[in-house]
């Protein structure tokens, strides 16, 4: 899977994306004449070029990118920038310079490439000079890959890995393995290469569900037989193949930018059309029946295991083990206005806020409170994974009846199926359907809503 937690990446492509429609916006107004500055234009040249950007990777730039890649995406960006303004005057205005045009996309594009090789290039002697934005990586096997491997890390430190042990598997490969776990948490180790031809059936899935339970990014070097996966991606670091086994479609710029945008119109309207007029009135209410706050915060594990502050409207009597103990059914904690807004999950309401806030997200996983969190890492098997995409108010679990209390293991296991299954089927498409559910299964009423 591709990672990018804490990198530089998450400023820099956003960054870009200003610079790159700045630049474009301003040189359609000085180099185009007036009959093509208009605010449609300006807005199909905007939506055109991230458009074309997308469906091309145009900034899908990581530490391992070819330059001779980035040069491919820059023609074919140009080529096709180009003739989508030309199908625009062609159609819609009487346009009879078509050098002011090719004028125009080609000083834009060549702006736009020296900026993107100024970063590419800035990024790489930064690694090397300041020794910043290294992971921390080691390789599991033998053979001529892994030496290619270790070769590629030690003579490009611009990429940005260090590389801080290799484990051979020569000799006890039950111990090795387990010298080679503890020495990843240990070291904080970010990302480890293994060699399938070194491994077994047995030792992969060792690996694989240690990486997930740990939040450590898992990768491996082919051997000369052939790999078949569903869900299989092949990069090249050089000329090296190297595969990840799990695709997160929210590891994309592109599909970040989507999901955060329906985040922040959702919870504005939210937030402007309900709890404007809503808080005030339950403020009351909660306030009469009991001594206390009108929210409950509460930390929870988000994105990457980080903590955060989770907000609801105070359900309960104030009480000592509200972050120890969840809510069980007839609970005394309980107040007769809780019992309301939690039947109705109106208390879930304030955490609009947080999604505004970016903590969390409309939908996800839904957080647990950081107790819960350390006991059911230690019970449930691959529990870590849903940490890779940010936590929800609603998800694809609690509409399939996984919400509340966990009563047995089954609940939880398979709130974690139904959860990475989420992340790694995103669409906005499956959002909007899980918020329609939610809202439906809320008017119904449920059976664990207490």
């Amino acid at each position: 899977m591709r990672r990018k937690t804490g990198r530089y990446s998450g400023y820099i492509r956003p960054f870009s994306y200003l610079l790159d429609l700045i630049i474009v916006n301003i040189l359609a107004n000085f180099l185009l004449p007036e009959t093509l500055n208009i605010f449609s234009y300006h807005i199909f040249i905007t939506i055109s070029w991230l458009v074309i950007a997308w469906n091309i990777g145009f900034y899908e730039v990581y530490r391992y990118t070819k330059v001779i890649d980035i040069l491919a995406n820059i023609l074919k960006q140009y080529f096709i920038f180009l003739i989508i303004n030309f199908a625009f005057i062609g159609f819609y205005l009487k346009f009879s310079e078509p050098s002011m045009m090719i004028q125009f996309v080609t000083i834009s594009v060549l702006l736009i490439s020296m900026a993107k090789f100024f970063i590419y290039f800035a990024l790489r002697r930064f690694r090397v000079v300041f020794g910043g934005n290294f992971r921390r990586v080691i390789i599991v096997g033998n053979g001529k890959s892994v030496e290619q491997l270790e070769d590629f890390f030690n003579e490009n430190p611009d990429y940005g890995y260090k590389l801080e042990h290799t484990f051979n598997l020569n000799c006890n490969k039950k111990e090795e393995l387990e010298q080679c776990f503890q020495f990843v948490m240990k070291n904080k180790i970010d990302e480890i290469y293994c060699s399938l031809a070194d491994l077994s059936n047995t030792d992969i899935n060792k690996f694989v569900d240690f990486t997930d339970n740990n939040l450590k990014i898992l990768k491996f070097l082919p051997d000369n037989k052939e790999v078949l996966a569903r869900n299989l991606i092949f990069d090249y670091y050089d000329y090296i193949p190297i595969i990840s086994l799990r695709n997160i479609p929210l590891d994309e710029t592109a599909n970040k930018i989507i999901k955060r945008l329906f985040d922040i119109v959702f919870s504005l309207l939210i937030i402007v059309g309900i709890l404007s007029w809503l808080i005030p009135i339950l403020a009351v209410f909660i306030r009469l029946e009991s001594k206390g706050g009108v929210f409950f915060r509460q930390k929870r594990n988000g994105l990457n295991y980080k903590e955060f502050n989770c907000y609801k409207f105070r359900s309960m009597e104030i009480n000592d083990i509200a972050d120890l103990h969840q809510v069980s059914k007839n609970d005394p904690r309980i107040t007769k206005v809780g019992k309301f807004i939690r039947k109705t999950s109106i208390d879930e309401l304030p955490q609009f806020f947080n999604v505004l806030l970016g903590d969390m997200s409309v939908v996800g996983p839904r957080p647990h409170m950081v107790s819960h969190t350390e006991m059911y890492a230690r019970r449930i098997d691959k529990f870590m994974v849903r940490h890779f995409i940010k936590p929800g108010i609603t998800g694809l679990a609690q509409t399939k009846g996984f919400r509340g209390e966990v009563e047995t293991d089954k609940d939880i296991i398979y709130r974690v199926k139904f959860d990475i299954f989420y992340l790694e089927n995103w669409s906005l498409l499956l959002d909007i359907k899980i918020v329609f559910l939610t809202i439906y299964n809320a008017i119904k009423g449920e059976e664990k809503a207490y």
